[in-house]
């Protein structure tokens, strides 16, 4: 690369990362179809890839060695976390630590309990059963869980109308593990009946830099010094981000480099894609600057209007990270920036915020 095709991190001008239409897709943890192959093939197979969660996969380790010691299943799992964290990762890993299948479905696929009951009834003992997105189970689907998780049994209802009777299955024993966003919507009936609730946490930069080192290594990529830095520290915490940002900085450093992935490429590369030093994408900024020239608390619905995006996009995508990373706080009267929101806003956005005021 010649000097010009690299963009500069060094300062904090607003013209470093100028509006216009980036594509964000690099910058969502919510799961896709885009390069679902490979992505398979990046994920960890065993415990001994997967990198953080290090008290998680020590517990994990305990519970899976004592339950194989006992020839029984493993109890019921319930995790919960930000999305691409590894929850589904940790699913496989601990089937495949179990010396079982791992049957995967998710939430939304479960309409009736006759979904359910089709999945339930193929399972083999010691089968893991991933469900994704957990809280979203219908209530009447959630409920006929009940019994399968406690008793390993189901209520079959055969023939209708007064001949109508109801038939109990028995089923092997197997371990469900479910996986949530939000912990909160499930009801307490239901999560008191997973032996185990296990939470993940964002992920350091040291961790997820080796991530990207791991990741490079399997796509066949050398990684220069310094490198894997630059993209760890613009992954907003997450793997499945981390995956996402190699593949497109190796895109550039093909087309535009030597292959090699450097710190100076790397940084040019996430620039193009608008994603700043701190992980910021324009979304983020387009947020954050709103909030600073409204010049007091902002609620949901004024917020996601200002900088057009539905209300449940700008809870459920950008909240959580600017939460997490001290950029923004939720409060009784709404959204409102921290001190650092409000030292970053200022540096790029320098006007008075009475005169640039957005909400009366």
């Amino acid at each position: 690369m010649t000097s010009e095709d690299h963009s500069s991190d060094n300062h904090s001008a607003a013209d470093d990362y100028p509006a216009g239409e980036y594509s964000e897709d690099c910058l969502s943890a919510e799961g896709d179809d885009s390069d679902v192959g490979l992505d398979l093939a990046l994920r960890p197979r065993n415990f001994d890839e997967f990198v953080g969660q290090a008290a998680l996969v020590d517990n994990l380790k305990v519970f899976i060695e004592a339950a194989r010691g006992r020839e029984e299943s493993l109890d019921h799992l319930l995790f919960s976390g930000l999305p691409g964290l590894g929850k589904t990762s940790l699913a496989y890993i601990i089937a495949r630590e179990m010396g079982a299948e791992c049957r995967a479905t998710s939430a939304p696929a479960l309409v009736r309990p006759g979904d359910l009951a089709g999945i339930l009834t193929n399972l083999q003992k010691g089968d893991v059963l991933f469900i994704d997105e957990i809280h979203r189970l219908p209530r009447v689907v959630e409920e006929y869980l009940y019994s399968a998780m406690e008793d390993y049994e189901i209520d079959i209802l055969i023939d209708q109308g007064p001949s109508a009777r109801s038939v109990k299955v028995p089923l092997p024993p197997f371990t469900l593990v479910g996986a949530t966003t939000r912990e909160g919507q499930l009801g307490a009936a239901f999560r008191s009946r997973f032996g185990h609730l296990e939470k993940l946490t964002p992920y350091a930069t040291s961790e997820l830099a080796e991530i990207v080192r791991r990741t490079a290594a399997r796509l066949g990529v050398e990684v220069d010094e310094g490198a894997d830095e630059v993209i760890a520290a613009r992954s907003r915490g997450t793997p499945r981000i981390v995956n996402r940002l190699v593949k497109r900085v190796r895109d550039f450093a093909q087309v535009r480099g030597d292959g090699r992935l450097t710190a100076d490429g790397a940084a040019s590369a996430l620039a193009r894609l608008g994603i700043d030093e701190h992980g910021l994408g324009e979304t983020d900024r387009q947020l954050l600057l709103t909030l600073h020239r409204a010049g007091r608390p902002v609620g949901l619905k004024g917020l996601a209007v200002a900088i057009g995006e539905e209300q449940e996009t700008v809870e459920d995508v950008y909240e959580p990270f600017l939460m997490t990373q001290g950029w923004i706080l939720r409060t009784p009267r709404g959204r409102s920036l921290t001190a650092r929101g409000t030292e970053w806003a200022e540096e790029r956005d320098p006007r008075d915020s009475e005169s640039g005021r957005l909400f009366g």
